[in-house]
């Protein structure tokens, strides 16, 4: 890929798109890692924690980017990509992560934490970036500091605007689509077939997408039967932490609808 042509600047916003919305979960991490230490160390703990993830992140991104080029890794790797796609429009992310009241520990764990969530992050990356070192490094160093400085503002403006997530989804599933027809075991197949390969990418893109809003509309509807007893779809139980011995009080809000509080919680 050459420099500072349309094709490396589309990569480059491509990839700092998937870091923005892949990583700002990772910053809140690093947020919570380093709450409980005195004013004068939280700064270095941020700034160290995020560098140790970076050279992390870059290694591991610089491995895969290696491994994608042997014959069936990208068709493995865009299928996973795909699965990341959708998860990121359904997937309620939990940040419980135990804060340190020390320097070094809390360093430990903004890197441990980072590259154990940033496997999603490294995967697009990879896939977008073509084997472009330059692509990777460039991405990290931008995009790095927005998350780092403004992950919570970032997190709410994608709340507030989901077509933010949305995009970002289209991104990693049209870099799946490419992924799954640049393989080269089939790669030639595609290149001879362009309208089937075409076809293919916008398949992907329109099933993450439709299968995303279709979670997200009717995934987590409460089933009746015929003796008036609830069924709660498992992941709606999870996100309200339910469990089976909970009591409950029923109210109504302006709106007419049903709130169940815990009388017990």
């Amino acid at each position: 890929m050459e420099w500072l042509n349309a094709a490396f600047f589309t990569a480059l916003l491509s990839i700092i798109l998937i870091d923005l919305v892949l990583a700002g979960d990772n910053a809140i991490v690093i947020g919570l890692a380093a709450r409980n230490l005195p004013k004068e160390h939280q700064k270095k703990a941020i700034i160290w924690g995020t560098v140790g993830a970076i050279v992390i992140r870059a290694v591991a991104t610089l491995v895969v980017v290696w491994l994608l080029k042997l014959p069936a890794l990208l068709l493995i790797g865009g299928v996973i990509l795909v699965w990341i796609a959708y998860k990121l429009l359904v997937d309620k992310k939990d940040h419980e992560i135990q804060a340190k009241n020390k320097l070094w520990p809390a360093i430990q764990t903004i890197i441990v934490a980072d590259a154990v969530m940033g496997f999603d992050n490294v995967m697009a990356v990879a896939g977008v970036s073509h084997g472009s070192f330059l692509l990777v490094v460039l991405g990290l160093l931008i995009s790095v500091p927005i998350v780092v400085a403004g992950s919570t503002l970032f997190i709410k403006w994608m709340d507030k605007f989901p077509w933010i997530m949305y995009a970002g989804a289209a991104v990693l599933a049209f870099t799946a689509g490419k992924m799954l027809t640049e393989d080269p075991l089939v790669h030639g197949w595609f290149e001879a077939n362009p309208v089937v390969k075409w076809a293919l990418i916008v398949m992907v893109i329109a099933g993450v997408l439709v299968g995303g809003l279709w979670k997200k509309l009717f995934g987590f509807n409460v089933s009746v039967n015929n003796n008036g007893h609830l069924t709660i779809p498992r992941e709606l139980v999870e996100e309200a932490d339910i469990h089976p011995d909970d009591s409950f009080k029923a109210s109504q809000d302006e709106q007419g609808r049903l709130i169940l509080v815990k009388s017990n919680g």
